[in-house]
């Protein structure tokens, strides 16, 4: 028998008419003799209600009690879905994370899976039920409620199909799948029928909203195909997975951050207060990108450091980095107007034509770069948060349109 894990985000369960049309969705797939697992993001603006009613009590409330918060919303999903099933003659079962086995890390608001246990979901499929499990939230090993951060639905689906064995995972939302860069800024940008692993973990991890990247490594790992899809308007899809190197070349993709702070340090300070400052954030659970450190044997004052903080989606960040401030005043200097674009692709730096010819785009548009990184899949920029936009229709009308 076929086993199918399903992932539904929460635009696609924004309200009852959508989770009763999930419902048959669903129940449809079972009846073709499948076993199906689903995993469920809250509904709609849930989680950010929860996190605005938490931010009216305290602006920094503490990590626990807000997973503990966060976790209901994805509860509520799973229980109505599991009630929309059972009327359309399907019998499902709810469980949460840690009781679908997922076991997580003791960070919390951005745990990482450590174990799937999927016993119970098991044993339920076996009975011929449909399991709707809820997204975003494991237990730890030390059995406190985690969260497994921003995407962390799409993390708990994949995670989930590895540990079942599973045929295949189906990501579901409000789109047919990944596009060669946002089509709010450009209309015309490309639907991707097929993408390699690297090339979509590389989109995720410079701003990509479509797939988590967490989500994409445990794919990778365990060679589990994704299937991203538009819920209600089936026909496109884009399918991740092992693809033969150089089947696809060049710039496939362009992806854009748009809240990009980066933290410099430089003087005789740097050595000693370097790792107090990253050993500062990450205590607050900041994670930190293109780490640049210099240093000149025969002048310490010439010692530099510098990092960028991708601070949209850091709870609190205004108030960790006014603590990192007191804490370390004037040995920091941060630069806050920052967006991040990024080419994404195979090949890109076989050569340093592509970065060329980009360099020379963004100067003959007047767009100035402040910052640059590179890997094997991707050249990623720090521009002007206000130009951002335009760089990213600069660069998709040259490499990619």
């Amino acid at each position: 028998m076929t086993c199918i894990v399903q992932k539904y985000g929460g635009s696609s369960v924004a309200d009852i008419d959508k989770l009763r049309q999930i419902a048959d969705l669903i129940a449809a797939v079972q009846r073709q003799d499948n076993q199906v697992a689903v995993v469920v993001s809250a509904m709609g603006k849930t989680t950010d209600n929860l996190l605005s009613m938490a931010r009216e009590l305290s602006p920094k409330p503490p990590r626990r009690e807000m997973d503990m918060l966060l976790s209901t919303g994805e509860r509520i999903t799973m229980a109505l879905l599991c009630m929309a099933l059972n009327e359309t003659g399907i019998e499902a079962v709810s469980l949460t994370g840690s009781q679908a086995g997922i076991i997580t890390n003791d960070r919390h608001n951005d745990a990482q899976v450590i174990e799937v246990r999927p016993f119970r979901v098991q044993d339920e499929l076996a009975q011929g039920k449909v399991v709707i499990i809820g997204g975003f939230q494991g237990v730890s090993y030390k059995r406190d409620i985690t969260t497994l951060g921003r995407g962390g639905s799409d993390t708990s689906a994949v995670a989930l199909a590895a540990a079942l064995d599973a045929d295949r995972c189906e990501i579901y939302s409000d789109v047919d799948g990944v596009y060669s860069t946002d089509p709010g800024i450009v209309p015309d940008a490309r639907h991707l029928p097929e993408i390699s692993y690297p090339v979509m973990q590389e989109m995720s991890t410079a701003g990509a909203k479509v797939l988590n990247a967490s989500a994409v490594q445990f794919a990778k790992q365990k060679n589990i195909a994704l299937y991203a899809r538009s819920t209600f308007e089936p026909g496109r899809e884009t399918v991740i997975r092992k693809l033969s190197p150089g089947s696809i070349v060049g710039v496939q993709a362009v992806v854009r951050e748009e809240h990009i702070e980066r933290i410099r340090m430089s003087g005789m300070a740097v050595r000693e207060r370097f790792q107090e400052v990253i050993s500062f954030l990450e205590s607050e659970q900041v994670g930190v990108k293109e780490v640049n450190v210099s240093h000149v044997a025969s002048d310490d004052e010439l010692t530099k450091a510098s990092f960028v903080v991708p601070a949209a989606h850091i709870f609190a960040w205004e108030d960790i980095k006014t603590s990192l401030q007191a804490k370390f005043g004037p040995d920091l200097a941060f630069d806050t107007d920052l967006a991040a674009i990024s080419l994404i692709g195979e090949g890109l730096n076989r050569d340093a034509q592509t970065l060329l010819q980009t360099f020379k785009l963004m100067n003959q548009n007047g767009i100035s770069i402040n910052g640059l990184t590179t890997t094997s899949f991707r050249i990623s920029l720090l521009v002007p948060r206000e130009l951002v936009n335009q760089a990213v229709q600069i660069c998709h009308d040259h490499w990619i349109s």
